[in-house]
């Protein structure tokens, strides 16, 4: 792997032209992460690590990776065993469908359909809320009970094997997946204060320990 010009972790932060991806790559940067925002797919994949942000619709969202050339990008960054970490919308996008744009493929890194948040509760749920452990997670590691996170959202990912935290919103909501290199966040750490800056710092670690 390539380290970055620092010497610190090299973290490519994928660049669609969707929302504002650059409080992402000011957020790694913060915690000691060499981070570009980019489409350069060498740049990518000499990258130890790779994130994947994103807010807005589903649809939208797919459909600017595909035309950016980044779909598959993200894909082989994630079968090649790299650090990858999908953030709110960029952790939708793993799976293989959204009720939200029916029609549209996600990249199917992950298996099942993103869903609409339970009837009864305000859309979307934007808020400060705790996340709720649900066994071993990474990216928990070392952060102390309650983990207070900033959610905004309307749908969320279905439940599966690799949620390893929730956040309760009219019932049990994924708010973190991992599995194996892979980590997704359906909140926004970036936005998320000194905790989330915490648990972002544990990503660039875990990328630097990987190399």
């Amino acid at each position: 792997m390539t380290r970055g010009d620092t010497g610190a972790p090299l973290v490519a932060v994928l660049d669609y032209g969707i929302g504002n991806l650059r409080s992402a790559q000011k957020a790694l940067e913060a915690v000691g992460a060499d981070a570009r925002l980019t489409a350069d797919r060498g740049l990518v994949a000499d990258a130890d690590a790779v994130v994947l942000p994103g807010v807005g619709a589903f649809g939208r969202c797919a459909e600017a990776l595909g035309r950016a050339g980044l779909d598959e990008v993200a894909v082989d960054a994630i079968d090649a065993g790299r650090p990858f970490l999908g953030i709110c919308v960029g952790m939708q996008l793993l799976y293989e469908s959204s009720e939200e744009s029916p029609g549209v493929a996600g990249l199917g890194v992950l298996p099942g359909e993103v869903g609409r948040l339970r009837p009864g509760v305000k859309h979307p749920q934007m808020q400060w809320n705790v996340l709720e452990r649900r066994g071993d997670s990474l990216m928990l590691n070392g952060a102390d009970d309650p983990v207070w996170v900033y959610f905004v959202h309307s749908y969320a990912a279905p439940d599966g094997d690799a949620v390893v935290a929730t956040c309760d919103y009219g019932g049990p909501v994924p708010a973190l997946v991992e599995r194996d290199n892979l980590w997704a966040t359906q909140f926004h750490p970036e936005k998320s204060g000194a905790v989330g800056l915490g648990l972002l710092a544990t990503f660039v670690s875990y990328a630097g320990v990987r190399r």
